[in-house]
Parts: structure tokens; sequence; C-alpha cells
């Protein structure tokens, strides 16, 4: 099995709050370093973009004149109940600034639909093709999820592509509920894996070679993201490989440049993590939460499997965010969930963080990752940087 249960929807993800000088004490022990923790290491090679060492000097800096989390106020946070499939409701954002595209695609080497959601800046000028993100949902999820993000992209000058995978989509919550479970397994089951990353070539497939979208995507420019089972598929596309039957499966895409990785679990099922992620040599962004942990009948998934998956790779530049307390599903379209006050917080966060990784990697602009730790210092709970 290549995916444990990272479902946005079925985990309570409850955690004890210890006071705040417990908590950073925690953090000292286990990290061994400050709560912001600067990794330095040889870079990468072919693996370096804009604003790297000029974000970590000015980390460092930060880190040892102040200590830059403490007195760090974490709003309060609700337990993450289970929730119906319909409970999807998205941060407003303005209509004018960006626009959606649904199209129906349908892979027919594969027999599969592909659906997707295609979000675009109002105004597209075809002279100057667009960066493109591709995303790839949770277990459950559909190409309308997580449009708090792809309408913030598009609204700066991204496509964003959100993909349904069938075999995993929201159709896992109609049906008989006693037989949910049964569902739910046979969704994370290695075929479905590989298939799910078989939908992201064949969509960008299909857009780049659109008579008309194809024109406003710059091909060069493109990037994979995914959060929960969508991190494992992403995690897959940019070269992680496992090995079945003596044979490497490697379903690497080498048109993703970089990648964003929301809430990664490791590859259930596999012991050395470090030699599946050993593949990777893309820049990644990880961003996970103290509270990110799924716990649902059978199966319990604590955030530490997050941070083992960022540990894990070692041959490009990364970048890890932790927020403090949260759950696993506050970074799906869901409002509420990980604290009603803390939730939108780590939500236009998310994005931030994601828009100034991306400007990073495709426009030499390095200036917004070295901003974002200090903007939101008040709800992380832990911000690393390394070059390896």
């Amino acid at each position: 099995m290549l995916h444990g249960w990272m479902n946005e929807k079925l985990h309570t993800g409850s955690m004890v709050h210890r006071p705040l000088r417990a908590r950073r004490a925690r953090y000292v022990r286990t990290m061994k370093l400050p709560t912001l923790l600067i990794s330095a290491g040889s870079p990468a090679s072919g693996a370096s973009f804009a604003g790297w060492r000029l974000l970590r000097s000015a980390l460092v800096g930060a880190a040892v004149a102040a200590g830059l989390l403490a007195g760090a106020q974490v709003a309060a946070r609700a337990s993450d109940l289970p929730a119906p499939a319909a409970a999807e409701v998205a941060p407003e954002a303005a209509p004018a600034e960006f626009a959606t595209q649904d199209y129906d695609w349908f892979d027919a080497a594969r027999q599969r639909a592909v659906p997707v959601r295609l979000y675009l800046p109002t105004q597209v000028d075809r002279r100057r093709p667009l960066p493109l993100v591709v995303f790839s949902h949770g277990i459950g999820g559909s190409r309308r999820g997580y449009s708090y993000l792809g309408g913030y992209w598009a609204s700066q000058g991204y496509a964003s592509l959100h993909l349904q995978h069938v075999g995993s989509d929201r159709s896992l919550w109609a049906g008989n509920v006693f037989n949910l479970v049964a569902r739910l397994q046979g969704a994370a089951q290695e075929d479905e894996a590989f298939a799910r990353v078989g939908d992201l070539r064949f969509a960008l497939d299909q857009l780049l070679a659109h008579p008309e979208l194809g024109q406003t995507i710059d091909a060069a420019r493109i990037i994979v993201a995914g959060h929960s089972y969508g991190a494992n598929t992403a995690m897959l596309a940019v070269g992680a490989r496992v090995v079945r039957g003596g044979r490497v499966v490697d379903l690497a895409d080498s048109r993703f440049q970089a990648a964003i990785l929301l809430s990664a679990p490791p590859f259930y099922g596999e012991t050395d993590t470090a030699r599946i992620l050993a593949g990777i040599r893309v820049p990644t962004l990880h961003i996970t939460a103290t509270g990110d942990v799924i716990r649902i009948p059978g199966y319990y998934s604590g955030a530490e499997d997050r941070i083992a998956v960022y540990d894990a790779i070692s041959g490009a530049p990364k970048i890890l965010a932790v927020f403090e307390g949260g759950s696993h599903s506050m970074f799906t379209d869901r409002a509420g969930t990980g604290g009603v006050g803390l939730n939108p917080q780590v939500k236009n966060a998310t994005r931030e963080l994601a828009l100034a990784f991306m400007k990073s990697v495709f426009e030499s602009e390095g200036s917004g990752l070295v901003a974002w730790p200090e903007r939101f210092a008040g709800i992380l709970a832990r911000f690393a940087v390394s070059e390896r």
C-alpha cells in the first residue's frame, strides 16, 4: 500500500495543547535547535533557486537576534470532526481576479476519465505565457477543492490546473456507509496511486496540446502540488521510486520543475523512505502543522510523518513550514477545521508561501521567501531551510 489513509474527511486530529513555554521546550529538545531551524548544506548539483542563500542568512540573523517565534499567540483550535463530502467551503475571492474553466477529459489509452478545473487570470496575454501549477487532491476530493489556492494563484498571474482522480475522488462518500472503510482502503492501493500519476501526465499533455489553452502556458515553468494523498502523487511525479517485482517503478515527469507538498505522508508499507525519495532532484516546499494528525479506526499517522518525509529528501533545496496546532484537513477548503481563528490565517499563509516559493523558482525573486517567516511568526512552530 502506497498511501496510508491520507483522508481530510475522516480524521479527528485532536492534540492536547501544552502551554507555550512547554511547547517551545519540546521543539528545542526534539529538534536540538531553536524553533526556527536553519539547516545548512552543500548546494545540490543543478538544484538551486534565487534568494536561497539570502533567505538562509536573513533567517539565521533573525533567529540569533531575537527568537523569532517567542511570544507567539496561537489561535484557539477546534476539534476536526468527520464531515460529509459536501462540506467544502472556500474562502471568498473577488470573482474579477480569476476565471475557471471545467473540462471533462478522457484518457482512451487507460479508459479513465480525468475531469479538471483550470484557474486562469482574467487577463491573459498570449505573448507572455503563464507558469502553471498542476494540483492533485487528497483522497475523497475533487477538482472543485483547494479553490483558495487555485483562485489566489490565478489572481497573481499563475495558471492552476486542479485534477479529479476518479478512483479516489468524492464518489467514495456515496453508497452504503458500512462499506466506506472498504472503499477508502481500495482507493489507497498502489494501482490507484500509480493511476493518479498517469492522470497528471495525461492532463498536462491535454492542456499543452490544446489549440487555445496551450498557447497560454509556459511549458518550461510547471510545478506539481498536492495535499495528503495528492502529495504522494506529486512526489512520484518528481522522482520518488518504489520497487515492485524486482523492478524500479519510475513515474517521474521531467516537465515538473519543483513540488509543493501539503501534509505529505510517507509511503506506507515501505521501510526505507530515504531510498524511495532519493530520486527527487527538484526544489520542494513542505507545509504541515503540529496538529496535522490522522486518527481513524485502525489507523494513526502523526505529524512526525510529514517531518520524516522532509528529512528524507536530500537531493535538492527544500523548505519546511510547520504551523502551530491546526489539523490535517485545515489545508482543504473546509472552514473552521483546526481552529476557527487559525484556519483562515493558515490558508492565507500557505498560499502566500507557495507563491513566494514559485516566484523564487521561476522568476529569480527571493524577497518574498525572506519576508514570509517574520510575517507569519505568530502561527509558526518551525521554519526550516536546507540546500540539500
